[in-house]
Parts: structure tokens; C-alpha cells; sequence
């Protein structure tokens, strides 16, 4: 007797969104196993234990658990969304602008250095005010709008002295006067499936630090600056940040490969857990099948 497809959901945490996830899996009646990387394991002698798998989503919190768990996954021939070269890429800031200059995609003028005297001079070049960003992080946390030198001196050692591995790469990125909002558009393959202003008083507008969202009508230019900033970091289930710059007009600010929708889910009324689900379905069928 053939086996059934198998698919794997590697998380964190069930947040909502992996409740919708789970429910969306449960209601096509597909056979999955909840796979917390907090108590997983892998053997690298052992990784026909893996196979069972046709594919795993992968919704990580941790950047670091979730890539290493893609990077064997892959390695054992397991297909997974995303693929860690695409999860790399999306989880690093400077991979992601080196990747969208590369391929021509418009984004905000950034820099980036690795010692406090470079970035200062960096800064001073670009004037102020400018955001100073964490490579890896998100939910909007550890930004930095600087306003003046004072304020970049004092910043450049703080991180100087916090002294870790990501704090001794300084990403600078130019300030954007922003209309009180950015865009989250959700690409899945080729398809931009919906999107939502994320509106602020703040300059940081994440629905995480309290924005407020809104539908935002997918229009041709959105569409297509979304459509090249997937193929520039390597397509799959992605959400796109992108900010209205008042002379460039849209820029892409950043990618997210395994984005939160508790907020988008709603407003546009789309089922995108069930439009992920049937994504990942869909590369398992070409594993299993193949």
C-alpha cells in the first residue's frame, strides 16, 4: 500500500498564525506532524529519519534555529519553504539589500561598516537623520533613528561595547520621510496574494509596535517590484516590505520569509493560512510524486 504525503510544520511557539496553519492541515485532511525546535533533534547519521517528510514549512522564531534546521533538512534531501539559501538571504539585512542591488530592485540608500570610525564617517556622509539597523531581527526591535553626532557616537559604542557578533556589523540605512505607513505584501511563488498598509504615528510601523493595519490593492507596480524583489532573493512564501519614497517612489525596506499574518489575515479576508498550506502542499506533491 503507497504511503499518504507527509508533511512536516516546524515552530517555535503556536502563535495564532500556527493555529491557523494546523487547522488549515487538519481541514484538507493532510497527514502532518508539529515539529517544536525546541525539542526536535537531528542525527547526522540517522537522516532517513527525516525522509518521512515530503516537505516541511518552516515557521521558526529564531533565525538561527530555524536556518541550521533548513541547511539539514535540505542537506538530507528534504524539500522545505522556505529553502535556506532563500531563508539565509531574507534573515540578514545586508544579504538581502546586496541581493535587491544585485538584481536592480529599488530600495533606501544603505551602508554598512564594521568598525564604530568607519560607520560614523558612513553616517556623516549620508547626513542626518539616519536608522541605524540590526542585521538579523525583527518586530522592529533594536532600531536606531539618529538624529545627530552626539546621538551616533553615543549609539556606535553602545553596540561597540555590547560587543557580539551581530552589533560589530553596522548597517546604515538613509531616513525616510514615510506617510505615516508602509506596505506588507504576502508573495507566495510568482503570486502576489494580498496586502496591507501598516499605518503609524511612529516612524517604526510594525502592527508589533502598535501600527494598525489596512487593505492595500496589489496594482501593477506593486506587483511587479514585489515579483523582482522575490526572484532576487529566490522566490517562495515571502512578505515584502515596502516604503512610498517621495522621490524614488516604492522601495523595497526588507523581506521576510516566515512573515507573521494575524493582522493581515483579517483584513483582507483571505484565507492565507490555507494559501500556505496549499503551497507547501503543493512542493510535497512534486517530492513525492518526483
Amino acid at each position: 500500500m503507497q504511503r499518504r504525503l507527509k508533511i512536516g510544520v516546524l515552530y517555535s511557539r503556536v502563535r495564532v498564525e500556527e493555529k491557523w496553519i494546523f487547522g488549515a492541515m487538519e481541514k484538507r485532511g493532510i497527514d502532518y506532524d508539529r515539529l517544536d525546535d525546541r525539542a526536535i533533534h537531528f542525527d547526522l547519521e540517522k537522516p532517513e529519519a527525516w525522509r518521512q517528510y515530503d516537505a516541511v514549512l518552516e515557521r521558526s522564531i529564531s533565525y538561527n534555529s530555524g536556518l541550521y534546521a533548513l541547511r539539514l533538512l535540505n542537506a538530507f534531501g528534504v524539500p522545505t519553504v522556505n529553502t535556506a539559501a532563500v531563508a539565509e538571504v531574507c534573515g540578514d539585512k545586508l544579504m538581502t539589500s546586496a541581493a535587491l542591488a544585485r538584481e536592480g530592485v529599488p530600495q533606501p540608500r544603505n551602508a554598512t561598516a564594521f568598525s564604530p570610525e568607519a560607520a560614523l564617517e558612513a553616517i556623516e556622509a549620508f547626513g542626518y537623520p539616519v536608522v541605524l539597523k540590526p542585521v538579523v531581527g525583527s518586530w522592529g526591535r533594536l532600531l536606531a533613528k539618529i538624529n545627530d553626532r552626539d546621538a551616533a557616537e553615543a549609539v556606535l559604542e553602545h553596540k561597540s561595547t555590547l560587543g557580539s557578533v551581530q552589533h560589530s556589523v553596522f548597517y546604515i540605512q538613509e531616513f525616510i520621510e514615510k506617510p505615516g505607513r508602509d506596505l506588507r505584501i504576502i508573495m507566495i511563488g510568482d503570486k502576489a496574494l494580498t496586502g496591507m498598509y501598516r499605518n503609524s504615528e511612529h516612524w517604526i510601523t510594525n502592527t508589533a509596535r502598535g501600527g494598525s493595519g489596512e487593505l492595500c490593492p496589489i496594482t501593477p507596480e506593486i506587483e511587479d517590484i514585489c515579483l523582482r524583489a522575490s526572484k532576487a532573493v529566490g522566490g517562495g512564501l515571502l512578505g515584502v516590505d515596502l516604503v512610498e519614497h517621495p522621490e524614488k517612489g516604492l522601495v523595497v525596506n526588507e523581506i521576510n520569509h516566515t512573515m507573521e499574518f494575524h493582522t493581515m489575515q483579517p483584513v483582507s479576508g483571505i484565507d492565507i493560512a490555507g494559501e500556505i498550506v496549499e503551497y507547501a502542499v503543493g512542493i510535497a506533491r512534486m517530492n513525492y510524486e518526483g
